[in-house]
């Protein structure tokens, strides 16, 4: 495993380095889209389009519990890549013993709070009395897999830092394949509708879950999750934070800013509501193959920095930045002009479907530099860089989002005005994290020569 570290991160063809380690994550990520689409998919085949909206308005509480899994992934992730980079590896296993069982704990107490709490959560996050018990329903078999979802989320990214893309991917196929296939059996073939949607989704966070432990106690890696290596000192813990809590906060931020608007969008009615849902799915077409990208070059770009290889580095970022900006202007084409037919697949309501066609055009307008964002979040990140990280995370769903979202409401209170908050934001933040990585370079980078 040191070898193929050592070989992809620091020797091999920038172009093989960033597609080695981008093609896995893309494709884990393809995975993560087709299996919150294939609930949204199955449960709009019910004809029930307050079954949609129930599952819609469960998401951001969902996001939140995998916002805790990015904390510790992506902080975890940082911290490990840029060990190993100095040769550390005694740190790198107390690192992610570290995140395995402070996540573990953190997932099991969320899971009791959300069972017991469920109908209240079901109200704050924006049911209405047509959809709170579809809501309550999902949200309370869901709770059962917080503490598999953390662990997924988690190592998803963590082992990626030890050069093992591959496997980092595996987990996430395993887990998606196994809630696509029984989102038909449990939502259709036995009539569980929302029910058997989130069933689907707890058995499959537990199978990947399953699935990174046996890699994790196997031989074959170099991290470890034995109680014996956890340590919390030494940097450890400040170092997972440090990185974590930016990197979480924005899908904490987006969690609130999506249950913000379901509950300003729910004065227009519930198929407004389910428009909305289903166009932050297209959308998500989109986000995720670029969030993909940007997480799988994050360990290669720690490893640079870590090494003190800057010129490796900024060859790296160019590459990635190409390569992030034609992924978004074809992914961008092909869900505007195919808006139709991927709202048709998911409502079958007319009144949903205008919403949700015209919600998801005006979604993709950010499409085309959303590449640019995710690769400069990550930059950032990976230099370890806490500051500017925190204000980026806390700019894009919060500083930002949040007040143009209130502007525009008060402006005009239609439903789509209330829709172009996100691509507006989308480009203010775009220019921010350019702004912002030019200044953490500057400074992270002075001292370092353009060699080992």
């Amino acid at each position: 495993m040191k070898d193929n570290t050592t070989e992809i991160f620091k020797n091999a063809p920038v172009p093989k380095a960033v597609l080695s380690n981008v093609i896995p994550s893309i494709i884990s990520m393809i995975m993560v889209l087709v299996y919150n689409l294939a609930d949204t998919f199955f449960i709009g085949q019910t004809k029930n389009a307050y079954m949609v909206a129930a599952v819609s308005i469960a998401t951001p509480a969902f996001l939140i519990f995998m916002a805790i899994g990015m904390l510790f992934g992506i902080g975890g992730t940082s911290l490990i890549s840029r060990m190993l980079g100095e040769g550390k590896s005694d740190k790198a296993k107390n690192t992610s013993s570290f995140c395995f069982w402070t996540g573990l704990v953190i997932g099991i107490i969320s899971m009791i709070i959300v069972w017991m709490l469920a109908t209240p959560i079901s109200r704050f996050i924006g049911a209405s009395d047509d959809t709170l018990d579809y809501t309550v329903q999902y949200l309370r078999i869901v709770s059962i897999s917080i503490p598999f979802l953390i662990v997924a989320n988690m190592f998803s990214n963590i082992i990626r830092a030890e050069g093992n893309a591959q496997k980092a991917m595996m987990g996430m196929i395993i887990g998606n394949l196994i809630n696509i296939v029984l989102d038909p059996i449990m939502i259709l073939a036995l009539s569980w509708n929302v029910a058997g949607a989130a069933a689907a989704t707890t058995l499959g966070n537990v199978f990947a879950s399953g699935f990174y432990l046996m890699h994790l106690i196997s031989k074959k890696s170099i991290l470890s999750i034995n109680i014996k290596d956890y340590k919390a000192s030494c940097g450890i813990a400040s170092g997972v934070l440090a990185i974590g809590i930016p990197a979480s906060l924005n899908s904490i931020l987006m969690s609130t800013s999506n249950i913000i608007i379901n509950n300003l969008m729910k004065v227009h009615g519930d198929m407004a509501v389910a428009g909305l849902g289903v166009a932050m799915k297209v959308n998500m077409i989109v986000v995720m193959l670029l969030i993909g990208l940007g997480t799988g070059i994050q360990p290669l770009l720690g490893y640079c920095f870590g090494a003190r290889n800057k010129k490796r580095y900024v060859d790296i970022l160019k590459f990635s930045l190409c390569l992030a900006f034609c992924i978004s202007i074809v992914m961008t084409i092909i869900c505007y002009f195919g808006a139709a037919p991927l709202v048709t697949a998911f409502l079958d309501n007319a009144d949903a479907f205008d919403y949700g066609f015209s919600f998801s055009r005006i979604y993709i307008i950010s499409g085309p530099i959303l590449g640019i964002l995710f690769v400069m979040i990550n930059a950032i990140q990976s230099t370890g860089a806490a500051l500017p990280s925190l204000i980026l995370s806390i700019s894009r769903q919060g500083l930002l989002y949040l007040p143009i979202l209130m502007t525009l409401n008060h402006i005009s209170h239609t439903a789509n005005m209330l829709v172009y908050a996100q691509p507006i934001t989308d480009y203010l933040a775009t220019a921010f994290s350019i702004l912002l990585f030019i200044i953490t370079y500057k400074k992270y980078f002075k001292k370092f020569s353009n060699t080992f």
